[in-house]
This record gives structure tokens, C-alpha cells and sequence, in this order.
């Protein structure tokens, strides 16, 4: 059984498919700019709230932008999620 990250991944590369989601085809790197940014000030008025619910929300919400954009920049031949997450887990290792 995929765990719940690799259903995420699974999705987005459907949601990006030839058969997936015309909206979330047409978007581009730039396009997903505005929410990730938007998402980003979500968390933190989760956090000012200090509410546990939200805040797991809106960091889900996040996670998907990460996962959208890391999609796109597979399609692009750049690197994929595994990538750039092996990325910040060898630079915690060398920081740390």
C-alpha cells in the first residue's frame, strides 16, 4: 500500500495526465506563483490562531503546491519531488 505522500504524488502526476484535469494542465510554474504564496500566509495566520486544525490544513494545502510545482519541474526535465527532497535532507546533514 502507497503511503500517504506517494498517493499525493500519484495524484498530481493524474491531475497533470493527458487524461487529468484541464485546469491544473494549463498551469505553469509562474501561474502557481500567486497560491503559493497565498497558501504560504494561510499557514501563518494558522499559526497566529494557534489553531491545530487549520494549521494542519493549510500546511496539507502547502504540501500540494511543493508537490504541483516539483510535478512541473519533472515535465520540464529539472528534478522531481524525491530530488529535491534527498536536496534539503543531504543539506540538513552537511548544516548539521
Amino acid at each position: 500500500m502507497p503511503s500517504p505522500l506517494e498517493r499525493l504524488l500519484e495524484i498530481m502526476a493524474r491531475l497533470r495526465g493527458l487524461d487529468g484535469c484541464p485546469w491544473d494542465r494549463e498551469q505553469t510554474l509562474q501561474t502557481l506563483r500567486v497560491f503559493l504564496l497565498e497558501e504560504s500566509h494561510e499557514v501563518l495566520e494558522a499559526l497566529a490562531l494557534e489553531d491545530s486544525a487549520s494549521l494542519k490544513e493549510e500546511l496539507g494545502d502547502l504540501l500540494f503546491q511543493v508537490v504541483f510545482q516539483c510535478r512541473i519541474a519533472e515535465e520540464r526535465g529539472w528534478f522531481d519531488f524525491h530530488q529535491m527532497a534527498d536536496g534539503i535532507t543531504d543539506k540538513l546533514i552537511r548544516r548539521h
